[in-house]
């Protein structure tokens, strides 16, 4: 951009062109812009500046005139003075440049600015100044980050997930999946996406599976929620048998915008803040420094000292905020209950730091609500005692963490819908297996009890994580509570001789959710199989389990009174599934199971707990 005078004179100064660039229009745009803009000299000094960028900057109008932008930005110098030095040099803007870095507005971090340098020349040409103009883009780019910190949590929370969760268009091209049938299939994300979800690994070895799931897809287009079982390929062309669901996904206005497909194996923030402790004068120069608003008050409440960032903060000029009271700046709701409050501080003032736990609002001249934070310094001077208040607009941040809230209300309304669904699917195999069980043999039948009571035990862990609403953990008395239930109700026959007690230290034992099912498929073994060997001939017996917590550890002991094991019977041996199962669900935990030498049979299993819950 060249600006020129006609009619020009040697003897002209550069003050008197700066001058003649201020006036008319031009002093017009320079005062009402929406953009930042400003005046430079050929020594990088500010000759103009209007309040837009001399906010972005953190420091007054006034401020800037006469000082270089070294002294007035000095973590940015490095970036910003090489780049005016050079439209200075060629007389070539720069425009659309982006600028990142640490300003006094934006203390503690980093702002983002657009920003256009264009030369100043005279009638000669020659380049005897520059019109800085700059947009900020800070708001945007913590927005975006908050963004992809969500996205982060997402995804790990997908990817957390035993179960298959996808993402489909319409059409039933992929979008995304999580980490779980990836890993379970030995294939990544970029085998699968953009691809149509019938082509994808799992399925495109078989034509007819393949149209199966069109159709499938084709039904939930209409609206409807799909569900079968089917036969997907895994690493090594093995096979799996999953129970699939295919679901629409509906925006606000009730149109179908995506499609969820699930399957489960049916075969397995702190501020920290500085007091003030400098003279008065100095502090003066500090005051209008500051990106946060600061006001200092007497005992009635009487605006002492405010700088320019508390003015334009409420929509005041510095003349009206000093003709101001304290409580003109409060909520109209609690203006009489503030006073009372100010007065009972200033008779024991101490230093406060923000108060982040609080819900504070603070009204503008025109009214307006908007949400802060503030914290309290009482200075002493000749005079008497004064109260700095440090007051910070946390428009932004409060809407940043409503989003995050909401973000995170939406995945863990999705993963209360997982547990819930996976439940549901278990209980759904259980009643299979009970219809089934009606037309074998009567030898046959304990074999269907047994995995029953297997899947039951699944299924209760998943029914627990539903109900307390916990999705990384189960308290493991609790569980034992009610699998110890569910397992007289399985085996009513047998309990009506046999006792079974569930006794702790009165200590919470929480489990990972990796310990969990395996925890509960090993109690339900050693149960069962004490319930079906240990009272061989008798007309009753005891069953006893203990959990105890022990720092880090949990001790769990499973012990009855019965005829004790056979000779060189030891866990992993002998011709029962479940008692050779044992091993492997010890293993699974990272545990270590003790056989114990008691008159009946004992068994004592030590692990980790997971890390305490809220």
């Amino acid at each position: 951009m060249e600006v020129t005078r006609g009619n020009s004179r040697p003897e002209e100064t550069a003050d008197s062109r700066f001058l003649a660039l201020k006036s008319g229009a031009f002093d017009t745009f320079l005062h009402h812009s929406d953009m930042g803009v400003a005046i430079l000299d050929s020594d990088l000094c500010y000759r103009a500046i209007n309040a837009t960028l001399a906010q972005f900057n953190g420091v007054s109008v006034e401020g800037h005139i006469g000082r270089s932008v070294s002294e007035i930005l000095p973590k940015l110098a490095p970036i910003v003075v090489p780049a005016l030095q050079a439209v200075l040099t060629t007389g070539e803007s720069l425009v659309d440049i982006e600028i990142k870095g640490e300003t006094p507005s934006t203390l503690g971090r980093i702002g983002v600015w657009k920003a256009s340098y264009l030369p100043i020349n005279d009638d000669s040409g020659n380049t005897v100044g520059i019109l800085a103009i700059a947009i900020n883009r800070t708001i945007e780019h913590e927005l975006a980050q908050a963004k992809k910190e969500s996205d982060e949590l997402v995804r790990r929370v997908l990817d957390g997930l035993f179960t298959f969760v996808g993402m489909l268009t319409p059409d039933g091209t992929v979008i995304d999946v999580n980490k779980s049938p990836l890993e379970a299939a030995g294939i990544s994300i970029d085998d699968v996406c953009g691809k149509k979800f019938w082509d994808c690994y799992w399925w495109n070895y078989d034509p007819d599976i393949q149209q199966q799931l069109r159709d499938a897809l084709e039904s939930a287009r209409a609206g409807n929620v799909v569900r079968y079982d089917v036969v997907v390929r895994m690493a090594g062309d093995s096979r799996m048998t999953i129970d699939f669901m295919l679901s629409p996904l509906r925006n606000a206005q009730g149109e179908i915008t995506h499609l969820i497909p699930s399957g489960n194996d049916v075969s397995a923030r702190v501020v920290s803040e500085q007091k003030l402790r400098y003279s008065e004068e100095r502090f003066r120069r500090v005051v209008e420094s500051t990106a946060d608003g600061l006001i200092m008050i007497d005992e009635n409440g009487s605006i002492l000292l405010a700088n320019s960032r508390a003015a334009s903060m409420f929509g005041y000029s510095k003349k009206e905020f000093y003709q101001l009271t304290i409580e003109s700046l409060v909520p109209d709701s609690i203006r009489d209950h503030h006073s009372a409050l100010r007065e009972g501080y200033q008779a024991a003032p101490q230093a406060r730091g923000m108060a982040s736990m609080q819900e504070l609002y603070a009204k503008t001249k025109k009214g307006d609500l908007f949400p802060v934070e503030i914290g309290l310094t009482p200075l002493t001077f000749e005079g008497g005692t004064r109260i700095l208040a440090t007051v910070m607009d946390i428009t932004i941040q409060k809407d940043i963490q409503k989003n995050l809230i909401r973000a995170l209300t939406e995945k863990t309304s999705l993963l209360n819908e997982v547990h819930h669904r996976v439940k549901n699917n278990l209980q759904v195999v259980s009643s299979l297996l009970s219809l089934q069980a009606r037309s074998v043999p009567e030898e046959a039948k304990i074999h269907f009890e047994e995995s029953q009571s297997r899947i039951k035990a699944m299924a209760l862990i998943h029914q627990l994580l539903y109900e307390q609403k916990n999705f990384d953990r189960v308290e493991s008395v609790a569980y034992l509570q009610r699998l110890s239930d569910l397992l007289r109700r399985s085996y009513s026959n047998a309990f009506h001789r046999i006792t079974m007690t569930v006794e702790s230290n009165n200590e919470s034992c929480f489990l990972s959710l990796e310990h969990a099912l395996p925890f509960g498929l090993l109690v339900n073994e050693l149960v069962t199989n004490a319930v079906k060997h240990a009272f061989v001939g008798r007309d009753s017996g005891h069953i006893n389990l203990v959990m105890e917590r022990k720092g880090d550890n949990a001790i769990l002991t499973v012990s009855d009174d019965g005829v004790g094991l056979p000779d060189g019977c030891r866990p992993g041996t002998g011709g029962s599934l479940g008692f050779r199962l044992i091993p492997g669900l010890v293993d699974q935990m990272d545990g270590v199971l003790e056989v114990l030498n008691t008159s009946g049979t004992g068994f004592r299993l030590m692990l980790k707990l997971a890390g305490d819950s809220e």
